[in-house]
């Protein structure tokens, strides 16, 4: 296989240029002005040209709940995202807590052949905090990360041992920050807004301690540690504190924290329920100023896809997730470039190269000799999102009727064309 993407302007890590691409037998081949060649071309003109979108938080949902999400119809939806690869949670059914379910998942997304799909292994046996999961077995069958995802694992010694097993292996572990104690089953943020609705709130301490205290714990340990889904304020400053101090820790943030605020609550629509939830507009912010000057490391979706029978019920009974991987660059793209500033490398960044760095995956940049993992987007195209056109089976997005920009033209992966918008 041998083309060239021409006319392109192609996001690098240290700015735009406009240039070709040459892309043969799944790798990049060459970049310059202007590239000739006996194959094929495509014609990128007004289109600009990223690397691969990696996604290292998702939920796909298989084996076991196959009516929420599947590995097929999770890829499909993560390459209309613009997503080359993505890392699954393990929270399946049974839970992928072990080498034989790490190795199913990777069977089926080579039989899918479309993103490059990498599981997660859980931190414990069946997610329950207690007793440390086969980490090695499952870093051995293909497992990038261990999380006990939805779930902070809450014995601190559980969580020391975890730490040190897991970088014998070279992985990382993926920190939920929920104290449930003090959540104590709270839906929505503490705040104005639960009172307004009578909703149960979930305190912000509930999700600082735990960070504090998996910052503490990597400061000790001298171990790597990486902080999912961060809401607040106060849990940014944490962790831009502990980084100025030389602790190895990374983070991640979701557009559903820098795009909304709970106000959205106040609809009672169960679309806006995520965990941890959506918070005010001190943090909104933080979160936004977090991901400009490094604090947060990277942009993730949380993409939690459910069936409209586990959102069509009163809003505490509801499952918590919105369905994300769809609509993430789009909402990156319009929030934090056309809104807030933040250069094309910068979102290339958040949203490839970090994602990349932190699991230690093959790609991330566009340069020669790298994987020809490449995502193509119409900056220009404005749209307006409609969740029950999403590919995925979750229809269950908060942004229903919101205009963004930035449409997904061409999702490849390792040279091939996996998505083509029509």
């Amino acid at each position: 296989m041998k083309y060239v993407i021409k006319n392109g302007s192609v996001v690098f890590k240290d700015g735009v240029k406009k240039c070709d691409i040459l892309v043969e037998d799944g790798r990049i081949a060459r970049i310059a002005e202007d590239i000739q060649s006996d194959g094929d071309v495509l014609n990128a003109e007004g289109l600009h040209v990223f690397p691969g979108l990696i996604d290292m938080h998702v939920h796909l949902r298989e084996p076991g709940f196959e009516g929420k999400e599947d590995i097929e119809s999770g890829s499909k939806a993560a390459v209309a995202g613009g997503f080359t690869q993505v890392c699954c949670m393990p929270n399946t059914n049974p839970v992928n807590d072990n080498a034989v379910v790490t190795t199913y998942i990777k069977y089926r997304a080579e039989q899918v052949g479309l993103c490059k799909v990498h599981p997660i292994g859980s931190i414990t046996k069946g997610e329950k905090g207690e007793e440390l999961a086969e980490i090695g077995k499952m870093a051995a069958a293909g497992a990038v990360a261990i999380s006990d995802d939805g779930r902070s694992v809450m014995d601190s010694k559980i969580m020391r041992l975890a730490m040190e097993y897991a970088s014998g292996f070279n992985l990382r572990c993926l920190a939920h920050c929920e104290d449930e104690n003090l959540a104590d089953g709270g839906v929505v943020n503490e705040g104005l807004n639960s009172t307004i609705t009578g909703l149960k709130g979930s305190i912000r301490a509930a999700e600082d301690i735990m960070i504090a205290r998996e910052i503490a714990l990597s400061e000790s340990l001298g171990i790597p540690v990486h902080i999912c889904h961060v809401s607040t304020y106060s849990g940014v400053e944490l962790i831009r504190s502990a980084k100025a101090r030389g602790v190895k820790v990374t983070a991640e943030s979701c557009p559903h924290y820098f795009c909304l605020t709970d106000d959205v609550v106040t609809s009672f629509d169960t679309y806006t329920k995520v965990n941890p939830p959506i918070r005010e507009e001190r943090d909104r912010l933080a979160v936004i100023e977090g991901l400009k000057d490094g604090t947060l490391d990277c942009i993730v979706t949380d993409h939690a896809p459910h069936s409209k029978k586990d959102k069509q019920v009163e809003y505490s009974l509801a499952a918590f997730g919105i369905s994300g991987i769809e609509t993430s660059f789009a909402l990156s793209y319009t929030k934090l470039v056309k809104e807030c500033g933040f250069t094309l490398s910068q979102l290339a960044r958040l949203m490839s190269a970090a994602p990349a760095a932190i699991l230690g995956l093959d790609g991330g940049t566009v340069e020669e000799g790298g994987a020809a993992d490449i995502t193509i987007a119409d900056l220009a195209a404005k749209y307006v999102i409609d969740g029950e056109k999403f590919i995925s089976k979750g229809k269950n997005t908060p942004f229903n009727g919101r205009e963004v920009y930035g449409k997904i033209a061409y999702t490849i992966v390792d040279g091939e064309i996996k998505y083509a918008a029509r």
